[in-house]
């Protein structure tokens, strides 16, 4: 990392009284509980992952909604139909073979697509049960000072356009090991982005609140403009299964303690290990030591002209115990919803043992802010265009495809006002 990183940590470690003192006392803290944090997750494995019908969101209790907020992560069951969800399937299939030139990697047998706009991404986004499964998601957070903002609405849904993924049997990805998305050094560079951790970083990392809305609204989760860096705020990431799929065929892993991660990862550039090579002595607090001399921010490294990351590994991050505590979702079916908090440790297997695809449509959680609602309407435009939203890598546009997406395919006005499209069109 640049030279100039040791000036933020001297920054952050100045806003704070008592900082070496006070991170000391967490940072063991945070140590001692992670090893009781990891037991749990490994023995709980897949199953200890939140799962609920569409049908009971509104009904669960204080204390599950607390334990999905925990892990922050939950599966929900039957949001949408089966035969609708794998008929979105089958015509993503038909789009692929009528469009034969269209970007996919690996190139030799695409699975991973960057497509926008067919029809059946166009209607899922606006499909009336995931626009509320995503208000449900948005009503997860709130602000604490009670004051909801000018133009902050949790339970006004908004589409933001990904792309999907027709992972076919046998084949092995590893380019989504253990990271968390919307931010790199951001998370400490950004004074706005920092608030959110606070209380991490003046050691009350137990008051540490991941669903408190108002440090993140403002938030600049990409200050250098890499390509495939969300601009947008979203609360939680998605997607929607299109296929069954099970632990070992290729399906998705978080760490499921968003708290206890958090912390961990906040924190983790102001210690070091003083011993390197012996596995026991990592793991061992009395080994690390407060050191700001130096800019790393382990898991954020240089690209693109600016900076990727966090992304935690065991060498670097020993403590979370990645190799067992990397949880894989339950097994889902079509239909089904996945959604993980936007600070989530999460990763894709790499293996896909099973026989059929492993299809899913990514599809986050936002709500209506100023920001977002900014990034909708442009994303609307692109849309007509059939160009590639803001936030991705330039590359051919989607308007000559057969079997294309249009605005007019929406007639749900409550989808209609999430793609932001403006009021004459709706």
């Amino acid at each position: 990392m640049p030279p100039r990183f040791v000036d933020l940590k001297q920054e952050i470690a100045s806003s704070y009284p008592d900082f070496e003192q006070r991170a000391t006392k967490a940072w063991n803290e945070i140590l001692v509980e992670l090893e009781d944090v990891s037991k749990k997750i490994v023995e709980g494995g897949s199953e200890s992952i939140a799962q609920v019908n569409f049908s009971q969101l509104d009904s669960l209790t204080s204390s599950e909604i607390e334990s999905i907020k925990r892990k922050g992560c939950v599966v929900i069951r039957d949001v949408v139909d089966d035969a609708e969800a794998r008929g979105w399937k089958d015509a993503l299939e038909e789009f692929i073979k009528s469009n034969p030139d269209v970007e996919g990697v690996p190139p030799d047998n695409k699975q991973f697509f960057q497509l926008f706009w067919t029809k059946s991404q166009v209607l899922a986004r606006s499909h009336p049960n995931m626009l509320a499964a995503q208000v449900w998601a948005n009503n997860l957070y709130h602000i604490k000072s009670g004051r909801t903002p000018e133009g902050v609405d949790l339970s006004t849904p908004l589409s933001y356009a990904d792309r999907f993924r027709i992972r076919r049997p046998g084949t092995r990805w590893d380019v989504h090991p253990p990271h968390v998305d919307g931010g790199a050094i951001e998370r400490w560079q950004d004074e706005q982005f920092r608030t959110c951790f606070a209380d991490i970083l003046s050691g009350n990392w137990r008051a540490h609140d991941p669903y408190d809305l108002e440090g993140r609204l403002n938030a600049r989760s990409s200050l250098y403009g890499r390509p495939n860096q969300s601009t947008v705020f979203r609360t939680f990431q998605g997607w929607l299964a299109l296929s069954e799929t099970a632990p070992t065929q290729g399906t998705l892993k978080v760490f499921p303690d968003v708290l206890i991660s958090n912390a961990y990862l906040i924190l983790r550039p102001f210690f070091r290990p003083r011993v390197t090579g012996d596995p026991q002595a990592l793991l061992d607090p009395k080994n690390w030591a407060f050191d700001i001399s130096t800019p790393e921010f382990p898991g954020t490294f240089p690209r693109d002209g600016g900076f990727a990351g966090p992304r935690p590994t065991p060498a670097l991050h020993p403590h979370l115990r990645l190799e067992r505590t990397m949880t894989s979702i339950p097994a889902v079916k079509p239909g089904d919803m996945v959604f993980w908090h936007c600070d989530v440790i999460h990763s894709v297997e790499e293996e896909h043992t099973g026989e059929e695809d492993s299809a899913v449509m990514y599809i986050p959680a936002v709500p209506s802010t100023p920001q977002n609602e900014a990034y909708v309407k442009r994303q609307f435009d692109d849309f007509v265009q059939g160009k590639r939203p803001a936030d991705f890598p330039k590359g051919q546009d989607e308007i000559g495809f057969v079997g294309v997406g249009r605005p007019e395919d929406v007639v749900n006005p409550l989808g209609r006002r999430a793609m932001g499209a403006p009021v004459e069109v709706m």
